[in-house]
């Protein structure tokens, strides 16, 4: 299992942020689309990485078109020396009509023809083939010498896309290269719902479970005194009760028969009342979705929930500690470089 970290929004402070992550001993670095854009993000932070993938988690697909995002993609992969992942998420409805002012209609359906379309581009682009693409919610059939940037020493990325619900799953595993598993999901609904809907992804394309690579940013809780572990967990449950309250989400909750604290949980959410949803979050809930270990303990119970089902291993959020300290957690995990 690969352990990857983030990069962070400090832009000013990428060199010292991407030699730190490295010597730590991160196979890669993902930098999400909050508050600033990911693509420059990462395009600060290629310069620097001698050895770390980099990708999105996520950049906002339906905020942009394929042919921009190809392009970005594109720049990034040379700019990585081919270590870019382009990590795709849909965002939910409100955002993109509201925030993007952008159309919004069958995220699932919409977001297997973006990816479609993209690499209709890259094959252009690469292979010299005449771009023509034409779907329902995209189309592509203009590309002039002067705008294409020809082919990429590098090839294409590779195309990680975020899903939670089993139509967008389907759709990744079988367009994509990899699958973001969200935060919010846990070890029964990864192997109840979200594999066998990958697995129904596989079969229309013709692919395997060897084709496609899982990035997971699980949520822990640990920590090196008493004070460290109960702010971990506070912001867990913080976190939990934040995506429980939002519908897209409530069949993770349904799985494990907790589906009626959903409601409670928007009602509150509506309230801004985020403190009081917090503790409607028991220790068993806690326990379900995150791993609750020392730092020592960590990686080999991160490994037994989790290995063999994911191949890429995040921490949903970064932790206080020192460097050292660091290194000595990424070791439980089997990593070599982590101690070196």
């Amino acid at each position: 299992m690969k352990v990857d970290g983030t990069v962070g929004f400090n832009l000013k402070n990428m060199a010292s942020v991407v030699a730190d992550a490295e010597a730590t001993g991160y196979a890669g670095l993902w930098v999400a689309e909050t508050s600033h854009d990911p693509f420059v993000s990462l395009a600060l932070a290629a310069p620097h990485a001698n050895r770390c993938d980099l990708g999105t988690a996520i950049a906002v697909a339906f905020a942009r078109n394929p042919m921009t995002t190809a392009m970005a993609a594109n720049d990034l992969q040379l700019a990585a020396n081919g270590r870019f992942l382009l990590g795709l998420g849909s965002q939910i409805k409100p955002h993109i009509e509201r925030r993007f002012s952008m159309p919004w209609s069958h995220p699932a359906p919409r977001m297997r023809e973006f990816i479609l379309a993209m690499r209709a581009i890259w094959d252009c682009w690469n292979n010299d083939t005449k771009l023509d693409f034409r779907g329902q919610y995209y189309t592509h059939t203009l590309m002039t010498p002067f705008f294409n940037p020809g082919p990429n020493q590098f090839g294409p990325p590779k195309v990680f896309l975020a899903a939670v619900g089993e139509q967008m799953t389907e759709v990744a595993g079988e367009v994509a290269d990899g699958l973001l598993v969200h935060a919010f999901t846990t070890e029964r609904y990864l192997r109840e719902v979200t594999l066998p809907a990958l697995d129904r992804g596989f079969a229309k394309a013709g692919k395997t479970r060897a084709d496609v690579e899982l990035s997971y940013p699980g949520f822990v809780v640990t920590g090196d005194d008493d004070e460290q572990i109960d702010a971990a967990a506070s912001f867990v449950r913080q976190q939990i009760a934040f995506y429980g309250s939002t519908p897209a989400y409530r069949g993770v909750l349904e799985r494990h028969g907790w589906g009626d604290l959903h409601p409670e949980l928007n009602r509150m959410s509506k309230l801004g009342a985020w403190t009081e949803m917090a503790s409607l979050v028991d220790d068993e809930m806690l326990n379900t979705f995150a791993v609750v270990a020392s730092p020592e303990d960590l990686g080999p119970k991160v490994l037994e929930r989790f290995g063999g089902l994911v191949d890429r291993f995040s921490f949903y959020a970064q932790f206080g500690m020192e460097e050292s300290r660091m290194r000595g957690m990424l070791a439980g995990f089997g990593l070599e470089r982590a101690t070196s």
